[in-house]
């Protein structure tokens, strides 16, 4: 079965120059969903490299998603020519969950020039397809000069 081409071929492919280039996110085995303007879903499953002492997922790799998804939000609203950085963010851990994936949905909720404003909601998909709130971010961005 062959896959719908992407709506966004354009800023889809520039998320995902970019979301390539992300060690961490490679390392831990994530995945670029979806990408539209100011929108963003990154996909994380479950394995040994992203959980905590008890088996769930730990904080830190749901943090670091919720904090890609935003991001790339934000960077599908920037000028051409720039990336953007976390100037901060703040996250609720709702529940935590030891299997299936984690999807984290980033949505610009402003645009400026100077500061872009992001929210994400990270949400477990259970083997079976359930799916479950997890995490909620709101993240504050700045762009910055691409250098690659």
């Amino acid at each position: 079965m062959t896959q719908a081409p992407h709506p966004h071929p354009e800023l889809f492919a520039r998320v995902e120059t970019s979301f390539l280039r992300q060690g961490l996110m490679q390392h831990l085995g994530a995945r670029l969903l979806h990408v539209g303007p100011g929108v963003c879903e990154i996909s994380l499953p479950h394995s040994e490299r992203v959980t905590q002492q008890q088996g769930s997922f730990h904080g830190g790799a749901m943090g670091a998603l919720a904090d890609i998804a935003g991001g790339y939000a934000g960077l599908s609203v920037a000028a051409e020519g720039m990336e953007v950085t976390t100037v901060e963010y703040k996250i609720n851990f709702l529940a935590s969950f030891v299997d299936g994936e984690l999807h984290a949905q980033g949505r610009v909720l402003r645009a400026g020039k100077r500061l872009i404003v992001t929210t994400a909601e990270v949400t477990h998909v259970a083997p079976d397809g359930r799916r479950s709130p997890c995490a909620l971010m709101q993240q504050t961005l700045a762009p910055v000069p691409l250098k690659y």
